[in-house]
């Protein structure tokens, strides 16, 4: 599986699963840690749980990689690593703690409003 379709895999099980806030930065020119990050809001522990198991799933439905899995359950910022995609699930608090998207500003944006549904 390829790095762009893991990506839209990812964005669209989050969004399926009531993702907020979901943001991808385009990674390839400014880090060798990834092709992309996914960064998203679950509302609570729980959901951010809910989010990681579901998008776990889906990619190994679709023949994706196994991630490695950072974060416990009831953890307030999970991590999973796909190699070439790295999903990075917060509670609010934490991501603005946090702030990946200032850390990482000069990632560029990628468009994924084709893969979410409207509210």
């Amino acid at each position: 599986m390829d790095a762009q379709t893991l990506l839209e895999l990812a964005v669209r099980t989050a969004d399926d699963k009531r993702a907020d806030d979901i943001v991808a930065l385009d990674m390839r020119d400014v880090s060798l840690l990834a092709d992309y990050f996914v960064i998203m809001n679950g509302g609570s522990d729980r959901q951010v749980q809910a989010l990681v198991d579901a998008i776990e799933d889906k990619v190994e439905e679709a023949g994706g990689p196994t991630p490695r899995i950072e974060g416990k359950k009831g953890s307030r910022w999970m991590l999973m690593d796909f190699g070439d995609v790295v999903v990075h699930i917060f509670v609010p608090e934490e991501r603005a703690f946090y702030n990946l998207e200032k850390l990482w500003a000069q990632a560029p944006l990628v468009d994924v409003s084709a893969w979410l549904t409207e509210a």
